[in-house]
């Protein structure tokens, strides 16, 4: 279980950046984080990964405070960050030094088929498209088996095709061993094909606006009625975030309501 209690986050400069965002993410969750830009989200995660401290609350995995990178929890970026001195095999199979050879190569084996690029194995990163770097990036975020994956906007600056192709190569890897996996993305589309809860934020400073579950079926289809009623609560909400925010970050309850009722 992943755990935010009242984390805040003011920089140097004085910018509260994050301000008493509380939450829970069970195990093998999919969360997804939308809003503005300027409402933390990008800061939030740097925290849940042990890369930044809070200013204010904790961070908690299992009972263990974060307050540093962690050996339970991955990341993966927008860029996919490969180390251009080794192979693909190489890159996927980092995380993995401790591990018997043998072991190894057997999941570096399994995590590029999973992807579709067993027979980029040995091809430099260099050699590779955007498109398969980032499924690179995937299958070695995920070969460690990490509890937590985070995912900050990791398939943006992709072509719609490419991105859809990825988010698919997701959830195989992810129905493996079902990590928890809270992703931070501006795609709405994206955050309803893959998440359980959508979590709606509010800038200046960035705290919790909305909640919004998202229990469709998977593979979900877009082109749905029930795709496009998730989809226009999530907009709602994003409008409001940015147009009738409150102190405590909450919406009102006759707001809620209201927000999923004016869509039917």
């Amino acid at each position: 279980m992943l755990t935010l209690d009242h984390v805040g986050k003011t920089y140097p400069n004085g910018v509260r950046a994050l301000e008493n965002f509380t939450a829970s993410v069970g195990p093998g969750e999919i969360l997804a984080i939308v809003g503005g830009s300027g409402c933390g989200k990008s800061t939030l995660l740097r925290a849940v990964s042990g890369l930044d401290t809070p200013s204010q609350g904790r961070i908690l995995l299992d009972g263990e405070v974060v307050k540093q990178p962690h050996a339970k929890i991955g990341i993966i970026f927008q860029e996919p960050r490969l180390l251009p001195w080794l192979t693909v095999a190489g890159n996927v199979g980092f995380g993995l030094e401790d591990r018997p050879k043998a072991e190894r190569n057997a999941r570096v084996a399994d995590a590029l088929a999973r992807v579709g690029l067993s027979e980029k194995a040995n091809v430099w990163p260099r050699e590779l498209s955007g498109g398969q770097a980032q499924r690179v990036a995937i299958a070695r975020a995920l070969v460690p088996r990490p509890e937590v994956l985070l995912l900050d906007e990791p398939f943006s600056a992709l072509d719609a095709f490419t991105r859809t192709d990825l988010q698919d190569h997701l959830l195989d890897l992810w129905a493996d061993l079902k990590p928890t996996l809270i992703l931070v993305t501006h795609d709405v589309d994206e955050a309803i094909v893959l998440a359980d809860r959508i979590m709606v934020m509010q800038p200046m400073p960035g705290r919790l606006f909305d909640e919004i579950a998202d229990d469709l079926p998977r593979p979900r289809d877009r082109q749905s009625a029930a795709f496009d009623f998730v989809k226009r609560r999530v907009l709602t909400a994003l409008d409001r975030s940015l147009a009738d925010g409150r102190p405590d970050g909450k919406p009102a309850a006759s707001d809620a309501d209201s927000g999923a009722a004016m869509w039917w």
